[in-house]
């Protein structure tokens, strides 16, 4: 082997070896795998408007963010505000992931559109004790002027606008409901006056509630006043006297007493043989309680509640 040919293998080695060590050197300095800015539209701001900035970076084993690098919230010029930053941070093995939210504001009152820009700024990684950057670029947008340019007169030199008219709301809805709601209250009280008696040209409801009232102040010794009670509410009712043998008719014009026919047969049959029986029949007690539970039962029945 010659000594020319011993040299350009020597300087080729060193050539792949320089060149291998430059590209390890360039990958251990990529801090980021991934960087991502997202901003919303670029147009159609006004006053008073926020603008809101979002950054998704992931970064390779080791690597940590600075948050000193961050904005601080604050004011940033005369027209922009930094009004909160929020960052979110997982980590794994192999890097961590970062979304950085920020919420800017601006204030500036343009005459015309015109074209702002939010303000770049350096991001800031710590590996092994060695700093690495990432910048972040600014961001245009345009804002658009609030008020008019030219303001118009009237013949009296003055300037009158009114504001437009609130839209009336729909009460539709509400109106139809109240008026459902009115239906079903004259619905009940109608009712009510119909199970009480109250409407002209029909029959009281009251006969029962009377009779009721009488029984409660009657004991065993009174019980020919409870029968007598008892009594003239049935012919109250009918329109004329009831007997036993004339309960058929009674069922014929008030039916809905046919579901207590036991029980009225039953008093009539005992108001019958107290009064007109064998004197010497002593009345029980249980007999005065049959007799105000006959009298509930119609009134329930006059009520409409049975």
């Amino acid at each position: 082997m010659t000594v020319a040919v011993k040299r350009l293998f020597r300087g080729s080695a060193w050539a792949f070896v320089t060149l291998l060590l430059a590209a390890c050197a360039g990958t251990s300095n990529q801090a980021l795998r991934d960087f991502q800015m997202q901003t919303p539209r670029p147009f159609g701001y006004v006053i008073g408007d926020t603008l809101p900035q979002r950054i998704v970076l992931e970064t390779r084993a080791g690597m940590e963010l600075e948050r000193s690098s961050l904005p601080t919230p604050g004011r940033l010029n005369r027209w922009l505000q930094l009004n909160a930053v929020h960052v979110q941070e997982r980590g794994g093995a192999d890097g961590k992931r970062y979304q950085i939210d920020l919420l800017y504001q601006q204030f500036y009152a343009p005459l015309e559109v015109k074209a702002l820009s939010i303000p770049a700024f350096t991001l800031r990684f710590q590996q092994h004790g060695q700093t690495l950057e990432q910048p972040v670029a600014a961001w245009t947008f345009t804002a658009a002027p609030l008020r008019e340019l030219v303001v118009r007169q009237d013949q009296h030199g003055e300037y009158l606008r009114p504001d437009q008219a609130p839209p009336l709301l729909d009460d539709a809805v509400i109106v139809r409901r109240l008026c459902i709601a009115l239906a079903v209250l004259c619905g009940i009280a109608l009712r009510l006056a119909w199970l009480y008696g109250y409407l002209p040209g029909l029959p009281q409801r009251r006969v029962f509630k009377r009779a009721q009232r009488q029984l409660q102040m009657l004991g065993l010794p009174q019980l020919p006043q409870a029968l007598g009670a008892l009594h003239a509410a049935f012919n109250g009712l009918h329109g004329k006297p009831v007997f036993l043998h004339k309960l058929t008719e009674f069922y014929q014009s008030h039916p809905e007493y046919r579901s207590i026919a036991a029980e009225l047969s039953w008093f009539f049959d005992y108001s019958n043989r107290y009064f007109f029986g064998d004197a010497s029949t002593m009345p029980q007690e249980h007999d005065l309680q049959k007799i105000k539970t006959l009298c509930l039962h119609c009134r329930e029945i006059e009520r409409g509640s049975r």
